[in-house]
């Protein structure tokens, strides 16, 4: 059975691709010319979020609960975070990279303490673990290519 409780985490897990939707828009504004694979890497980035979101949220609609909008406030430092290290980085391909990789972290972060909670339905717990190792998948990317710039 869904509770507020239930359906609050699914918000939270809303709140976390938002932050990931705009932390990529603002990655592919930070590259340079020449970095057109990253650019398309990202955008799909961004498409597979608002997918995941859509997921979450047509849940937390069927539950009757309100879906949540906006970003997370670490979700908001760490963009601003990013602005900082960016002056000092050069936007480089790596430095992108390195704060792409930090971003997916923090998702799988916020995925397993989804997992982690207690009384949450069978298909929300289903939901969240499809969702984690999909983006599982787009951290071992990232990471791959930052590793590829070292």
């Amino acid at each position: 059975m869904e509770t507020k409780e239930s359906t609050g985490v699914l918000n939270d897990l809303i709140l976390i691709n938002n932050d990931r939707i705009e932390g990529y828009q603002r990655a592919k504004e930070e590259l340079k010319e020449g970095d057109e694979d990253l650019k398309a890497l990202f955008t799909q980035m961004i498409g597979e979020s608002h997918t995941l979101k859509l997921a979450l949220a047509t849940e937390v609609g069927a539950s009757g609960e309100e879906i949540e909008q906006g970003t997370t406030n670490s979700g908001k430092i760490y963009r601003a975070w990013m602005d900082v290290k960016a002056a000092f980085s050069g936007h480089d391909r790596k430095a992108v990279l390195e704060n792409c990789e930090f971003g997916e972290d923090a998702a799988q972060k916020a995925y397993e303490m989804a997992l982690n909670e207690d009384d949450l339905p069978a298909h929300f717990r289903s939901l969240i673990s499809e969702q984690k190792a999909t983006l599982r998948v787009s951290h071992d990317k990232i990471k791959a290519l930052r590793d590829a710039q070292a």
